[in-house]
């Protein structure tokens, strides 16, 4: 209603999240799934030339299945995106803030070095996601927890040189899934995806996702994976609105232990979220709120969420910012369970 921003100032405002049900019923398919490769930290999935890439901090591995990864190239700076052209050419962007395209640099917009997604178009047009004009990709937590939303979406046609902004105002875009007439976006900090046109013009597809968005990746045959990092829960979302608490916290207690997500808990004491409904007779409960979580969504043509594989917070396997479809099956990487699982459709 108009009023109840207003109200809320008397009434209080209560604090709630999307169920997981429905497409997002819980399971524990992440957890149980066979694990395809194992690499510390691992992130972008793509394929190029027949070979599964991944990226770990500054250098790019192939994946095969049961071998351990072997190193493609390596770079100056902590990869953060990753995209394989229709002709296979590669590009490469990394933490620094620097974007290669088969092995030569490109010159980006002033105030473009947070790339958190990269994908080609239909028409080869390249697309870029800037996902804050503050924070580097690994400074993500910190973006969120200071509610900025200084993101944008970025396009170069071939043959043009630089990039035209397509849009800005975003809250961390980091997921790109373009389609003939634009591109969908995946908005992190504000749990949706939406679609830019080509001229910016936005049009909203899913509100109200369970958890953090990642990055999109399209399935054969129509549809998408889209990935999510971090699940939200009523702590975090309280803290979020509590503005005096959250600057307090983030001045005073180090960045690993603030009450925000994170692509793996459950490391250190000093963490938050560990006792009371958390743990029963030293069991982590699955069903427990938890900072970290694994979660791998699949959408129909519609972007509407049809099926969805999870790691619980009682597994291991969390922090999925990464998911392709390749073989008749899904790859998911698990940044914070440091493995490549593969996933079987079919199976329930």
């Amino acid at each position: 209603m108009i009023f109840d921003p207003i109200l809320d100032i008397f009434r209080g405002k209560a604090v709630t999240i999307p169920p997981l049900d429905g497409a997002f019923r819980a399971d524990t398919r992440i957890e149980d799934a066979p694990v395809f490769a194992s690499l510390v930290d691992v992130d972008n999935l793509v394929v190029h030339d027949g070979r599964i890439l991944a990226t770990s901090d500054n250098a790019i591995y192939a994946l095969e299945e049961g071998a351990e990864p072997t190193v493609v190239e390596s770079f100056s700076a902590p990869v953060s995106a990753l995209a394989v052209s229709a002709q296979g050419a590669l590009a490469v962007a990394l933490e620094s803030g620097e974007l290669t395209f088969d092995g030569r640099a490109v010159a980006l917009p002033q105030g473009v070095s947070c790339i958190t997604a990269l994908a080609f178009g239909p028409h080869g047009t390249l697309w870029l996601a800037n996902g804050s004009d503050r924070h580097a990709p690994s400074g993500w937590v910190a973006d969120l927890m200071e509610k900025n939303s200084g993101g944008s979406i970025w396009r170069s046609e071939p043959g043009e040189d630089g990039f035209r902004k397509v849009a800005g105002g975003l809250a961390f875009p980091y997921g790109l899934l373009p389609d003939a007439g634009g591109v969908i976006v995946s908005e992190a900090w504000r749990h949706r995806l939406v679609r830019f046109d080509v001229s910016g013009t936005p049009s909203r597809i899913s509100e109200h996702l369970p958890g953090y968005p990642a990055r999109l990746t399209p399935i054969p045959g129509g549809g998408a994976l889209l990935s999510m990092f971090a699940p939200r829960n009523r702590l975090i979302e309280l803290v979020l609105q509590e503005g005096h608490y959250r600057y307090d916290m983030m001045a005073q207690i180090p960045r690993e232990y603030w009450i925000a997500p994170a692509l793996s808990s459950g490391v250190s004491f000093l963490e938050p979220l560990q006792c009371g409904g958390i743990k029963t007779m030293g069991v982590h409960k699955p069903w427990a709120p938890s900072r970290s979580y694994g979660l791998v969504v699949r959408l129909d043509e519609d972007m509407l969420a049809v099926e969805s594989f999870h790691s619980r917070a009682s597994g291991k396997r969390h922090g999925i910012c990464s998911a392709i479809f390749h073989d008749g099956r899904i790859l998911a990487a698990s940044k914070g369970g440091d493995c490549v699982v593969a996933l079987d459709p079919a199976e329930k």
